[in-house]
């Protein structure tokens, strides 16, 4: 019975299904016998003690909910017996302390890294060729063209010869034998990088720079500023049209802002200004193989863990991830932050109901009252177009036990660990102070995982229950299983699997060390993540009207 089911907090007056509960089960706890009135799947959970219509459901010691009618002691909690609801925040309470964790395992050691003019280190050497309008994605795509073949950096595509034996079937006359065609996965050739110390050029197209509103430019010219600023990045190609709102000057403002002695090599080419499309792609093209023979001197050397900079999101979440994933990334956090290093945590709607927790946390009331102010104006931009918070939660994460946003958000926080909130940072401000930093960021996770590198992370640990192949363009990231059945199904994107927590194998402690581990293997290249062997490289920028 000890791994059928857990109590999260002392508080909690709900019970978790760790294993498929059967209706007329009897379960036990603390000496107490609970028979089930339904059945609970894994993941769910269900009533400890008869609760009331407008009871508090407890959940991680805090308000994630209320009855709204009896459930009877042993009933599994669902979206028709519990309404979404949070506790409220203040000012800051108190001064936080905070003991840090062992970290004497990882002292001295290093990480092979590329060292930057401005003290950063990257964890890859990735080029940039951005669009800063729309107008100018067909030029970036036809760069991409024409270097990625020629440079190594393309990609074999194993299902062209599927469709390519379909066609010969169909020539062949034979097309009822393509229904059985078998997909048959071959190990192909890998291309010869001409630039061996060049990670990749990427190429980050997107739908701004124009149309909307002036302050969604400005924040894309910061998005971008800020990519060209990580550290795993060697410096940039920027293709303007001219009569854009994005103009070259809020770019240049951008970088001076995040750095301003930053050094890299930025090559800006304007369209309106260079001639013919033509004339205009082959300088860019030339300008930009001189600049990649120029990346290509720079090493991997030694760097120490205090120049990790992580980011903390998670999506595609179910029920066990902020008992298993979310916490062993949080004890990640706690490692970075007692080593020196920087963490992000973003997804701001995802942070609902624990705010007075981390506005405790935050190290003055300047910061913690900036936290306040974002929160609050995020929820109400939410509720001005007839939504909210409570809205958050997908139909993947009510189908694996998240049906409120509050139990969603309090195993989320998890990622955030136990430290000092060092800096509260909004969309696009950079990440310059050691310690855990808040992001306001929404909890959508390509949008999420963009803004964090956005803000300097140069590795990024990603939790999912249910699965995502979400990647980023320039930083590593590391996907994290909830559970081993997760990993197990779907290992083609899953680099940890925190499984082990739920089945009482490893403790968080334990599993947060493999963890890091890991993360010291991917900084020093010795290991691709998953997403970055499937070249998964997602890039959304957050318009910021409303985005959940």
């Amino acid at each position: 019975m000890a791994h059928r089911l857990l109590k999260i907090h002392p508080k909690d007056n709900v019970l978790v299904a760790l294993d498929d509960l059967k209706a007329g089960e009897t379960v036990q706890y603390e000496g107490k016998d609970i028979t089930l009135i339904h059945d609970v799947p894994a993941k769910h959970k269900f009533a400890q003690v008869d609760l009331h219509e407008g009871d508090k459901i407890l959940m991680y010691g805090n308000l994630v909910g209320k009855a709204v009618e009896l459930i009877p002691e042993g009933e599994v909690l669902t979206t028709a017996n519990v309404k979404h609801e949070a506790s409220g925040f203040t000012e800051r309470t108190g001064q936080f302390q905070w003991s840090g964790p062992d970290v004497s395992k990882w002292e001295g050691k290093t990480f092979m890294g590329y060292h930057r003019a401005d003290g950063q280190v990257g964890t890859a050497n990735y080029w940039l060729v951005i669009p800063l309008v729309f107008c100018e994605n067909r030029n970036v795509n036809t760069i991409k063209q024409a270097f990625m073949d020629e440079l190594g950096f393309g990609h074999q595509d194993v299902y062209k010869s599927y469709v390519q034996q379909m066609v010969d079937l169909y020539q062949s006359g034979k097309t009822a034998e393509i229904e059985t065609l078998a997909f048959q996965e071959t190990e192909l050739a890998q291309q010869t990088r001409l630039f061996e110390n060049v990670d990749g050029i990427r190429f980050l197209t997107h739908e701004g720079g124009c149309g909307g509103i002036r302050q969604d430019s400005e924040m894309l010219c910061g998005l971008l500023a800020g990519y060209i600023n990580n550290p795993n990045v060697a410096g940039a190609t920027v293709l303007s049209l001219g009569c854009q709102n994005a103009q070259i000057s809020i770019l240049q403002e951008k970088l001076n802002k995040i750095n301003a002695n930053q050094s890299k090599p930025v090559i800006i080419l304007e369209q309106q200004q260079e001639g013919t499309e033509q004339e205009m792609l082959a300088k860019a093209i030339r300008k930009t193989f001189l600049a990649l023979v120029d990346a290509d001197k720079q090493k991997r050397e030694p760097a120490p863990l205090s120049k990790l900079v992580i980011g903390l999101e998670c999506g595609g979440s179910d029920g066990f991830s902020g008992i298993s994933a979310n916490p062993t990334v949080g004890q990640v956090s706690d490692f970075i932050v007692e080593l020196g290093g920087k963490s992000i945590l973003s997804e701001f709607p995802e942070l609902c109901g624990v705010e007075q927790e981390l506005i405790n946390r935050c190290v003055n009331d300047d910061i913690a009252t900036k936290f306040s102010s974002l929160m609050r104006a995020y929820a109400h931009a939410a509720e001005a177009v007839g939504s909210g918070f409570d809205m958050n939660p997908s139909p993947g994460n009510i189908k694996d036990g998240l049906i409120t946003d509050a139990i969603k958000s309090a195993g989320a926080a998890k990622k955030g660990g136990t430290s000092p909130v060092v800096d509260v940072l909004d969309y696009t401000e950079y990440a310059t102070k050691p310690g855990l930093n808040l992001l306001c960021t929404p909890g959508n996770d390509v949008e999420s995982t963009t803004a964090m590198a956005g803000s300097g992370a140069n590795i990024i640990l990603f939790t999912t229950g249910l699965g995502t192949p979400t990647g980023n363009p320039v930083t590593p990231v590391i996907k994290v299983s909830s559970n081993t059945k997760l990993a197990e199904k779907m290992p083609d994107i899953i680099d940890v699997d925190t499984g082990p927590v739920i089945a009482g194998e490893k403790t968080i402690e334990e599993m947060g060390t493999v963890l890091l581990d890991h993360i010291i293997e991917v900084a020093s290249g010795n290991v691709k993540t998953k997403a970055m062997q499937l070249d998964q490289a997602d890039f959304i920028p957050w318009k910021r009207g409303v985005s959940l």
